[in-house]
């Protein structure tokens, strides 16, 4: 797992990072499951390096996992990556369609 880095927090109360490149392996079917994904948080002392964010979410391609437990795993360590309570960090995935649904979890 690539671990996530974080530099001084230059003064920001919220910080919104989104993109579409998370892709993860469905645990039932073992086909590709493919998210966008939104972080939103309330930085304390530090901000997550993007560098580093790409790696870790790239770290998911060849793991199993269903959204909502991802979504929960995505929040619980960017709030330990920030030293911060998970209450200030809000994860959204939305699982691109397969089979005519999608699926939006939010932790």
């Amino acid at each position: 797992m690539a671990e996530l880095e974080t530099f001084p927090n230059p003064g920001v109360r919220e910080v919104d990072l989104a993109g579409d490149e998370l892709t993860s392996i469905c645990p039932l079917t073992h086909q590709p499951d493919l998210y966008t994904l939104t972080i939103r948080y309330r930085p304390g002392d530090a901000c997550l390096e993007t560098r580093s964010l790409k790696r870790y979410l790239g770290s998911f391609r060849n793991e199993e996992h269903f959204c909502e437990a991802l979504a929960v795993r995505i929040r619980d360590d960017v709030a330990a990556a920030l030293a911060i309570d998970r209450g200030a960090v809000e994860v959204e995935l939305t699982q691109k369609a397969r089979g005519g649904i999608a699926i939006t979890a939010r932790a």
